[in-house]
């Protein structure tokens, strides 16, 4: 067995927030209230300012150092963001009342992170359907409109039978995703970095552009789109303008890192936003931008400065 073939141990019994923990979040935890000493905080006035590209703070990345919802959303609506995305269910009234909304809703598959167990798998299906289902239900009930989902890893499945079990496996759902009016949108993930479990996922199967399309071709619904992460496919494909311009109507929604590190979008990684973004308006793209980047130092700080770099 290849290590590509191999299920880390460190991903396997945990979820997001505990992954966090520890590593770059660690280092943060204790930063609470809006802003920092140094750096842009709310008197600085909301990173929205042209609001062309509709922008999603991503739960898990921030929640260590904003524990409390009601933290979480004072600082996101100084922010001038509407929406925070992949909270639990348990939040949706809070982020309701506060007139924000999930621009996509996870999966609970606790004890294991959602990306572990996907639909590649026949002996998952069962767990996998109904964690979709339920999600699916929970957004429909708020208004919400996708949902994410996983190829899951390969633990020895050849790629080929991956993808028919994938096709396979998400027919049994996409209907009721139809009839919800939720898209259901497919994470690729990198499978080459190995230095931390949110950074890179070693033995992914959905691990290319091409791969994940494919399975969303041929089940052929226009409520299974893809999930395209800049900094994943950075890392794999390269080559994002040209891909999102070649397959515009198979991209659901966007998430957005910095890389090296999937940190900061600042001067210490490799990709340039602006003209991503632009590219996004170009093709019609609709739908949220998600800021999920392990922040390195404040991340109100960093968050402001990530939202007006792709504030195009």
């Amino acid at each position: 067995m290849s290590r590509q073939d191999e299920t880390p141990e460190s991903n396997e019994g945990t979820d997001r927030r505990s992954l966090l923990k520890g590593t770059a979040g660690a280092a943060i935890l204790g930063l609470s209230g809006v802003g920092a000493a140094h750096g842009a905080t709310a008197a600085d006035g909301p990173a929205v300012k042209n609001g062309r590209i509709r922008q999603s703070i991503v739960h898990w990345c921030y929640e260590p150092a904003w524990p409390s919802i009601d933290v979480y959303i004072k600082n996101v609506k100084a922010l001038g963001v509407t929406s925070i995305e992949l909270l639990p269910v348990k939040y949706f009234p809070a982020l309701k009342e506060a007139g924000l909304t999930c621009a996509i809703g996870q999966i609970d598959m606790a004890p294991d992170p959602p990306f572990l167990k996907g639909f590649n798998n026949p002996a998952n299906w069962d767990r996998v359907i109904k964690a979709t289902t339920d999600a699916i239900d929970a957004c429909a009930e708020y208004g919400y409109k996708k949902v994410i989902c996983f190829t899951g890893y390969k633990e020895g499945i050849p790629d080929d039978v991956g993808a028919k079990n994938c096709v396979e496996g998400y027919k049994k759902v996409i209907g009721h995703a139809e009839k919800k009016g939720i898209t259901l949108c497919l994470e690729m993930l990198n499978s080459r970095v190995t230095s931390h479990p949110m950074k890179g996922h070693p033995g992914y199967q959905g691990d290319h552009c091409d791969y994940c399309f494919d399975i969303i071709k041929r089940v052929g619904s226009p409520n299974l789109k893809l999930l395209f992460d800049v900094y994943h496919v950075q890392i794999m494909d390269g080559d994002i303008i040209t891909r999102l311009r070649e397959n515009r109507e198979y991209i659901g929604h966007v998430h957005v890192a910095g890389n090296p590190g999937r940190g900061e979008l600042d001067q210490a990684q490799e990709i340039y936003f602006p003209p991503i973004m632009s590219t996004l308006l170009e093709i019609g793209y609709d739908g949220f931008v998600g800021q999920e980047f392990i922040p390195t130092r404040d991340p109100f700080q960093g968050l402001h400065e990530a939202i007006s770099v792709c504030d195009v």
